[in-house]
């Protein structure tokens, strides 16, 4: 099965060189190191908001537990929706790039307006704008990365651009903080650096980034096209030279009707059949996209955000305002160290073994959470699990898949996943937040362990590997 995939041997293309065996390709492709440096710039825009959202609404504005978990719900519910829309459009247009840069062009646009909304209901507006511009570029992006990877390097790819995405990550809470202890109107000044940052990141896109995949071994379907090309321009040139000599009389007119019929078919040959909406909800036909599909559902209902991540462990280790914006790079830290090896360790052992080792991870920092005393080092501990569990599934689940779907459809079923996860997240933070306020934060975090418990060993078991002839 596609989650538990070994390394596939040397591309049957890899060139060789005399006593030192087969010659590979460069493992991480020019476009992946640039979207990288995107997301990376992006990021820290990004996290220099979220690091300081939850402690600017909540001890700023007075929203309550409920109140917060419903917009952190939308903040993220909107961008799993819109996920959708943006991958079947860059399918239908065949233009990957242009969707993503719509998409970061949105949330670039967004950030100053922040400077503008000091109460709920304006900012409410503003996160779901800038939600929607993320949504619209996460599957173009992520397409764009496994279309330049051959099969037996996705992992390894995704865990590159998840290690850059990171390090924008560890960057943002840090700028962040920086900008809080230096300035008077901290939270103003924040948000206008990040609009800085986030234009920045949009030139990045459009000057480094190309709108299709690097061009890596050729996969069996554009074999296949490329020799029904050739056939068709065989057969083309045998019927005009039988024209020609049936009719030498005629040979002016028959080779430019040949000639205009040969240009015909070889565009009729190379313009692909458009993407429709049926093709797309057939994706969830195809049993191992659909059982992935269940799978992140179940757990993305039992995964707490990192925001009440953060503000369970300020409540429980005492950690003071001032110091907030620093908890994500915790997280950020593990993530950025341990994202390509752990990438490629899916690659090679397994990305079923790999996945749910990461939600086990996130199930002991659950644990910890709620009954480890309050050590000293029980912050960097939470935060080290939290890292580990980001490395282990983030780039592991859309490497899965990529080996599932079709390259034509690459965005749109990597968005169907995305969605599912993402609004199985929106439920969790709504069913949280109210959990919260109404049993507090024991029994509400409790409750989310045991459920990822269940979903776990639920995983487990529809991820199991199929028989030998299936997983390749």
């Amino acid at each position: 099965m596609y989650l538990a995939d070994r390394s596939a041997p040397a591309p049957e293309g890899a060139k060789t060189a005399p006593d030192r065996g087969p010659v590979r390709a460069p493992a991480v492709a020019s476009t992946v190191l640039a979207l990288g440096a995107v997301s990376m710039i992006t990021d820290i825009s990004s996290e220099m908001v979220t690091a300081v959202l939850p402690l600017y609404l909540i001890a700023g504005l007075g929203l309550s537990p409920l109140g917060f978990g419903a917009l952190d719900g939308v903040y993220n519910g909107v961008s799993a929706l819109v996920q959708l829309t943006g991958g079947h459009l860059a399918d239908r247009v065949r233009n990957h790039k242009l969707i993503a840069g719509i998409g970061y062009g949105l949330s670039a646009l967004c950030k100053p307006l922040l400077l503008f909304a000091h109460s709920l209901g304006p900012i409410s507006v503003v996160l779901t704008l800038e939600r929607t511009g993320k949504g619209l570029r996460t599957a173009p992006r992520d397409a764009l990365i496994s279309l330049s990877t051959p099969p037996e390097l996705q992992g390894r790819a995704f865990g590159v651009h998840r290690a850059m995405d990171t390090t924008g990550a560890l960057l943002g809470p840090l700028a962040a903080f920086l900008i809080l202890s230096l300035t008077v109107d901290g939270y103003d000044a924040v948000f206008g650096v990040s609009a800085c940052v986030a234009v920045l990141g949009v030139v990045v896109l459009m000057l480094f980034v190309p709108s299709g995949g690097d061009p890596g071994p050729t996969p069996p379907a554009a074999s296949v096209k490329a020799a029904s090309v050739k056939a068709a321009s065989v057969k083309a040139a045998s019927v005009k030279a039988a024209s020609v000599k049936a009719a030498s009389v005629k040979a002016a007119s028959v080779k430019a009707a040949s000639v205009k019929a040969t240009a015909a078919t070889a565009r009729d040959v190379d313009r692909p059949a458009p993407v429709r909406l049926r093709d797309a909800l057939g994706l969830l036909r195809l049993p191992r996209l659909r059982n992935l599909a269940i799978c992140a559902v179940l757990l993305g209902l039992t995964t707490v955000s990192d925001a009440f991540v953060y503000l369970l462990l300020q409540r429980r280790t005492g950690i003071g305002d001032q110091w907030f914006p620093l908890m994500p790079l915790g997280t950020a830290a593990v993530f950025l160290l341990l994202a390509v090896p752990a990438g490629a360790l899916a690659d090679r052992i397994g990305r079923r073994t790999v996945f749910l080792t990461g939600h086990a991870l996130l199930l002991a920092g659950y644990a910890l959470l709620l009954w480890a005393p309050a050590w000293p080092a029980l912050p960097f501990l939470v935060l080290a699990l939290h890292g580990m569990f980001y490395a282990a599934t983030d780039g592991v689940l859309p490497a899965a898949v990529a080996a599932t779907v079709p390259g034509e459809l690459r965005a749109t079923g990597m968005a169907l996943v995305g969605t599912g996860q993402a609004l199985a997240r929106f439920g969790c933070s709504l069913a949280f937040g109210a959990a919260w306020t109404l049993w507090g934060t024991g029994p509400a975090l409790a409750a989310a362990a045991a459920g990822l418990l269940c979903c776990a060993a639920v995983a487990g078991f529809v991820l199991r590997p199929s028989a030998p002839q299936d997983t390749g």
